[in-house]
């Protein structure tokens, strides 16, 4: 029924440009540990964590992959690979345990120093990002990215990071998915912080793309050469059926879930459409906020794991829409539809409404159920599929002109997945959260080899 069995060698590196991005990417929280350890404070994740019933599995991030002190290791396996480029996430808690201060803590300053050191030493580019989610519980005990003294916090943190790091590194990601941030933390209820408000949701979006815009120029000042972007996660949209009412559904579910960021960033302002349904529970904008918001960029980084098909649902939340599930597709075992023309649908909609002069794929990935075989090995055929047809797709989108400049596999290692805890297994390396053994996947072995890497 689906075409899960490409052709492993259908695809070359040769295929690409010479200065084409490869990397993986990773996330502070998901895999560092060391959660009490080197002045760290706590984090929203931490508090959300040791709340019963908020993680299926009971866990926490509290060990996660170790890579605290398994980082030469790890960006060792990232060599290993071939790839040209790393993406990783700063702790706000591990600068600021307490969000702010006038002394930032020498020791989390010193261990992403080593960090950028290690990369730099194996060839990896560091892309760093400034936040991943893990916001400083002592930020959100004064109300959290509601509170519009958040952004000036973070701010104040992108300034002493880039102070210390831009003569390293160029190029700079200040915020991986705000909607994430804002709806499944601040209105599902189902991420950190784990409130349950639409209007807070909104006003949490707002005041991130703020200290987006806000932290661009700062930025800039400390990094001359810098190159800066936002990493956004989006869906390519389907009506549910022909109908005018799903048609109408879409075009507002699109409002939300992709203009509601794109528009913004780009200086067009909040979407008029979805402004006048939201009516008392718009977020509050200060006069100048969105000139700030629409400052330039260098990049766009694009999240793309899945698209949604979307019918028309009266009284179902403010937009009156609903996502549903069709059958007959093929899914990973997340229960996200896999459609690699989903992707090449997005960036090419993306490319020609809102013309960003270079793409960065800075995630894409897909979880199965890993089997260790009695020799050790990992034959995730699933997964490998997956990542091929995707970079097939990559292939197709570059050659439509689509200016996709890179690609960042989620993620080099397995690791902590949110409300999931370990259940989910997105890696290319299999741990063995027990004794933190590494072990190269089947997906990742096609990685190393398509890449030209080094066993």
């Amino acid at each position: 029924m689906f075409n899960n069995n490409p052709d492993l060698q259908s695809i070359q590196r040769s295929d690409f440009a010479a200065d084409f991005r490869w990397g993986s990417s990773t996330s502070s929280y998901q895999i560092e540990g060391a959660a009490y350890e080197d002045g760290r404070g706590e984090s929203i994740w931490d508090r959300f964590c040791a709340t019963s019933g908020n993680i299926r599995d009971r866990t926490s991030g509290e060990v996660a992959c170790d890579h605290y002190h398994r980082w030469p290791q790890d960006l060792d396996i990232a060599r290993s690979l071939g790839t040209n480029a790393y993406r990783f996430s700063i702790a706000w808690p591990r600068i600021f345990p307490l969000g702010r201060g006038d002394v930032p803590n020498p020791q989390g300053l010193d261990y992403y120093s080593r960090l950028v050191d290690g990369m730099l030493e194996r060839g990896l580019e560091p892309w760093v990002t400034l936040y991943h989610w893990d916001l400083p519980q002592a930020m959100q005990d004064r109300g959290g990215w509601a509170n519009r003294d958040t952004v000036d916090a973070f701010v104040e943190y992108a300034d002493v990071v880039s102070r210390h790091l831009g003569d390293r590194i160029k190029h700079w990601i200040t915020h991986n998915e705000p909607w994430c941030t804002a709806f499944h933390g601040n209105y599902e209820g189902v991420h950190a912080p784990g409130i349950k408000n639409f209007k807070t949701a909104l006003q949490v979006c707002h005041h991130v793309l703020l200290s987006h815009g806000l932290a661009i120029p700062v930025i800039r000042r400390n990094v001359p050469d810098a190159r800066i972007g936002a990493a956004l996660s989006l869906h390519p949209l389907k009506p549910a059926s022909e109908s005018m009412q799903d048609a109408a559904a879409t075009r507002r579910h699109d409002g939300l879930r992709n203009r509601w960021f794109l528009d913004p960033l780009h200086g067009r302002g909040y979407p008029e459409d979805v402004w006048k349904i939201l009516g008392e529970n718009a977020p509050v904008v200060q006069e100048g906020d969105l000139a700030i918001i629409a400052a330039p960029t260098d990049f766009l980084g694009v999240n793309y794991y899945f698209p949604e098909i979307v019918a028309d649902a009266p009284g179902a939340g403010v937009m009156s829409t609903r996502v549903v599930e069709t059958k007959d597709v093929e899914r990973t075992a997340f229960g996200w539809e896999v459609s690699p023309d989903g992707m090449v649908d997005l960036l090419n909609r993306v490319a020609r409404d809102y013309r960003p002069a270079e793409i960065y794929i800075t995630e894409n990935g897909s979880t199965y159920d890993d089997v260790v075989t009695e020799a050790g090995s990992i034959e995730d055929n699933q997964r490998r599929s997956y990542l091929v047809r995707h970079l097939l797709a990559v292939k197709r989108i570059v050659d439509m002109g689509v200016p996709v400049k890179g690609y960042f596999a989620w993620s080099l290692l397995d690791n902590f997945e949110w409300a999931e805890g370990y259940l989910r297994r997105f890696g290319l390396t299999y741990v063995d959260f027990q004794t933190q053994k590494r072990t190269l996947k089947a997906s990742g072995q096609w990685y190393q080899t398509f890449l030209g890497g080094v066993q």
